[in-house]
């Protein structure tokens, strides 16, 4: 379900531009249709007026709320529901942030995340994406949106934009509180600068060596990262926004004095931020979480050699919450809510062994 199909529907009942602007902006922003000082019934066409239970009903069904489990941080892991039965994982995180999904699965098949495992099942409509945030903002404010949930944004790139124009306008929220997040795309990379709305973007990095980015990222475009770096720095000082490096720190794979060397060589002097998270451990997958004692060593010598380096928690660490465990814990157990698991030993920011 798309934007543009809800819009030729209010379009077919009568609806004007202010018509349709007054029901998307009480939807995203998850306040009733019937407030304001105009009533509905006074306002509204009279076939629009009659539908408007049926398509709140309908709207409200587009993401649905399957469990929730809160996390000591303040982030909570919502498994939504969509119509068709499928399932995607949004985050509320603390301060207000959102993490939403673009896609059921992944074709990317990063190889340290289970979302990758299972392939792209299907696309998520515009419709859709926007319905995780106004689900989100049923139970807290929202005011920051990032496309960093299951899927590449870029591989869903019109339902995404349709989205994110929608949500940086009628969803009042701030340009650079849009954050679009990509492996690296061509794509992306063309269309993001022309669109009325301009996010501000994360790439997700994670080495500087091309040869073991294309172990780990095996589908993602073969682009070299200093091009990749090239082209984020050419969005960053065309929106003013920097840009937001992702990369995540795995246990003696990409966390050597040669990769330091190698950020230092990339990003010094570039208007960019380094977001380096540690490894949210899976079980099944090959891949270790690094100390914390280790990572805050990482980020403290890069930030001595002029790099911005942010080392940031994942959120839901104590449910075990990583991007896709949630929806691959319930399709495998088949629980409508899952129990919420706490490590009740480990202080806030003790390292998680795996």
């Amino acid at each position: 379900m798309h934007l543009h199909q809800l819009r030729q529907r209010l379009r077919a009942l009568g609806a004007g531009p202010l018509h349709e602007q007054r029901l998307l902006r009480t939807w995203v922003n998850a306040l009733p249709p019937e407030g304001g000082r105009r009533k509905p019934e006074h306002h509204f066409p009279k076939a629009l007026y009659a539908a408007l239970p049926e398509i709140t009903a309908e709207w409200a069904g587009l993401a649905t709320l399957q469990s929730e489990h809160p996390g000591e941080d303040g982030s909570a892991r919502l498994l939504v529901a969509l119509r068709d039965g499928q399932t995607v994982e949004s985050v509320l995180l603390p301060r207000g942030g959102l993490c939403v999904s673009s896609q059921v699965g992944c074709a990317v098949g990063c190889t340290f995340c289970m979302t990758g495992t299972g392939g792209l099942i299907r696309q998520i409509g515009s419709a859709e994406i926007v319905a995780q945030v106004a689900l989100a903002r049923s139970r807290r404010a929202v005011n920051k949106v990032v496309f960093m949930g299951m899927g590449e944004p870029s591989h869903n790139l019109e339902a995404v934009l349709e989205a994110i124009e929608l949500l940086g306008t009628l969803g009042n929220i701030g340009h650079k509180n849009l954050v679009f997040s990509t492996v690296g795309d061509e794509r992306a990379f063309d269309a993001l600068p022309r669109g009325r709305v301009k996010p501000a973007l994360a790439l997700s990095l994670h080495t500087t060596r091309a040869d073991l980015r294309a172990q780990l990222l095996p589908r993602a475009p073969r682009i070299d990262p200093d091009e990749l770096v090239q082209r984020g720095e050419a969005y960053a000082r065309a929106t003013g926004y920097p840009i937001q490096y992702q990369w995540t720190l795995l246990d003696g794979v990409n966390d050597s004095d040669v990769e330091i060397e190698g950020i230092v060589r990339l990003l010094h002097g570039k208007y960019a931020i380094l977001n380096m998270i540690p490894y949210n451990t899976v079980p099944s997958l090959p891949y270790n979480r690094p100390s914390w004692e280790k990572a805050a060593d990482i980020a403290r010598r890069l930030h001595r050699r002029g790099i911005l380096t942010k080392l940031r928690h994942s959120a839901g660490q104590d449910v075990d919450a990583g991007c896709g465990q949630l929806r691959a814990r319930s399709l495998a157990t088949g629980e409508q809510v899952v129990a919420v698991r706490r490590r009740a030993a480990a202080a806030p920011l003790a390292p998680t062994q795996a």
